[in-house]
């Protein structure tokens, strides 16, 4: 049996989940998005608008607010450490989400509305959380930034992920050539995507009887996957700080 470092073990996962961030949309991924754009283009501007204005103050309060949501980095640590804690970590937001979600879907209707602002701050704190543990200091509104493209790079369609994880690679340079001003980024794609992502699963949650384990259900996934992709995300930051003794992973194509 091959004998592999946690390191290796971590480098190859990364890869693949680097490979599966490059892939081309599917011919179903396609026909996916279009009808999703073309459903989108019933709805008013106005609509739009008001949608896009909503989720960009909820997202700032959480990401550009209060110091409170920031976390102190952690010491530095071997990565399988800091993996065992940012696992302990995923595990307690997953356990919150899918709590908070049984009992907003056994609300109903009114409830079920409640969750979107509401599983929406767990899992950007998670976040907050997660890039501390890897030792990155969250106070640097880049950093903050950096959040939002993993945030983006989750729960989008596989189009648009390509477009974000391609911001995200060799960071370092990237960060460089960033906005100044928050408001400059697409908030329109960001939301859209997110919604597209989120709605037929969470459609759901506001049906009566069912909403509650439903609710639980895709909290507890959609939490688990952000974790994830967050995981391999700060991998990807590791290898480009020369953090590891492993060879270069797989770059953008």
């Amino acid at each position: 049996m091959e004998n592999i470092t946690y390191d290796q073990l971590a480098l190859r996962e990364l890869q693949a989940w680097q490979r599966e961030m490059q892939k081309s949309p599917s011919l179903l991924n396609m026909l996916s998005k279009a009808t999703q754009d073309k459903m989108n283009s019933f709805i008013p501007e106005k609509i739009h608008t008001a949608i896009t204005t909503t989720l960009k103050q909820m997202i700032r309060a959480v990401l550009f607010g209060s110091r409170i949501t920031t976390a102190r980095p952690g010491a530095p640590a071997s990565l399988e450490q800091i993996e065992t804690q940012v696992q302990k970590r995923i595990a307690i937001y997953r356990t919150a989400a899918a709590a908070e979600g049984g009992v907003t879907g056994a609300g109903g209707f009114l409830m079920g509305l409640a969750d979107f602002p509401l599983f929406l701050s767990l899992k950007l704190k998670m976040l907050f959380d997660i890039a501390a543990l890897y030792g990155y200091a969250t106070d640097d509104y880049r950093e903050r930034l950096y959040l939002l493209f993993i945030f983006q790079l989750t729960f989008s369609s596989q189009q648009q992920r390509r477009k974000v994880y391609l911001n995200m690679t060799n960071w370092d340079e990237q960060k460089q050539h960033l906005p100044s001003d928050i408001n400059q980024f697409d908030w329109r794609s960001f939301q859209q995507e997110y919604r597209d992502y989120i709605d037929l699963a969470k459609m759901a949650q506001l049906i009566p009887i069912i909403g509650a384990p439903v609710g639980a259900v895709v909290n507890y996934r959609l939490t688990d996957k952000l974790g994830r992709f967050a995981m391999n995300a700060y991998r990807m930051r590791k290898l480009d700080d020369a953090s590891l003794n492993l060879p270069v992973a797989v770059k953008a194509r």
